[in-house]
């Protein structure tokens, strides 16, 4: 086998262990199952009632970190740059915004990866940060203290700082997208067009990376929070998402009394999970603006070596946030044609 061939196999390990429609028609014909499948009405709740559960959910995210704040939990996501190789070949100190950064198991192999990048990241629990720093800068990165730069943010119910991007940069942003649109031009991947860093902010940035977060937020503030990505990336800026998909292990484990949504779950924590399919996410993207490069399942074949065990979602004894059949997702900030 050759170098190159090695080199693709290795990279399609993470994506097409199994056919996602082989696995749809497994469950959907799984009598055990079907409870998944049903609709789900939930009664109205007061405004009030909603505030005071959308704040259980940043403190259940808090207390989470803080039972798995040792850096074990979360292995480093090797595969991030075979999946998003933007990430290496993009121009000098290009900006990544990495949402719901954890301990950093998506931070680190972008540092490594690129000398150059610059990596914003963020999270809804300061405890998690702190641990964050001190595994990143534990490591042999280069020069990483002038390239991570933490910082608390619930993003989907606060928005970002204004020093990422302030509304005067906005403005611009959105004058060269609807100039792009009219013109029918081409995205300027030199960036030379776009704000640099002022007083006021850092001009915005290149990537915004939604490594297994948005599952997290309540389906009906999905589109605010990804507006607020939107807000924040540069015109011709990309967006990387990749997350639960619809049938995942971790999802079919769940009880039906954990059911507090249409594919939504909650745990007993107070953490919640969304299972999305492709037409959920295309609504979500491409309602607030974005457009689609790539959009696909990525299916992963799971092994237990211990047990000796191949399975095409997950074990019992993999690490609890271990992903298995997910989406992956490229967006684009504005159309390109």
């Amino acid at each position: 086998m050759s170098e190159e061939t090695e080199a693709k196999a290795e990279a399609e390990y993470f994506c097409k262990d199994f056919e996602w429609e082989t696995l749809k028609q497994e469950i959907e014909n799984n009598p055990s199952c079907q409870y998944h499948l049903l609709p789900f009405t939930s009664p109205p709740s007061p405004s009030q009632q909603e505030a005071v559960q959308e704040s259980e959910d940043s403190k259940a995210w808090q207390r989470f970190h803080l039972c798995h704040s040792s850096g074990k939990f979360f292995k480093e996501r090797r595969y991030l740059l075979k999946e998003y190789p933007e990430l290496v070949s993009c121009k000098e100190f290009s900006k990544v915004l990495e949402i719901g950064c954890g301990n950093g198991s998506s931070v680190i192999p972008i540092l490594r990866g690129n000398k150059d990048i610059i990596v914003y990241a963020c999270d809804c629990s300061s405890e998690t940060l702190e641990r964050a720093k001190e595994i990143v800068h534990s490591t042999n990165i280069f020069i990483v203290q002038n390239r991570f730069h933490p910082f608390f943010c619930d993003f989907a119910f606060t928005g970002f700082p204004k020093w990422l991007v302030c509304d005067s940069c906005k403005e611009i942003f959105s004058l060269k997208q609807q100039q792009c649109s009219a013109e029918g031009g081409v995205a300027d991947k030199s960036g030379l067009y776009l704000s640099r860093e002022c007083g006021c902010c850092i001009g915005g940035v290149d990537f915004v990376t939604l490594i297994f977060t948005l599952s997290a937020v309540p389906l009906k503030r999905m589109p605010t929070a990804i507006m607020e990505c939107f807000s924040v990336l540069k015109p011709g800026g990309l967006l990387l998402f990749r997350d639960y998909g619809l049938y995942d292990m971790t999802m079919l484990r769940f009880e039906p009394e954990k059911r507090v949504g249409f594919r939504e779950y909650m745990r007993s924590d107070g953490t919640r999970s969304y299972f999305f399919c492709l037409d959920t996410v295309r609504d979500l993207f491409v309602g607030v603006g974005f457009v689609e490069l790539e959009l696909e399942y990525c299916c992963v074949k799971s092994e237990n070596r211990r047990k000796g065990k191949s399975m095409q979602r997950r074990d019992d004894d993999e690490e609890e946030e271990e992903e298995k059949a997910i989406l992956v997702v490229k967006e684009e900030a504005f159309d390109p044609n």
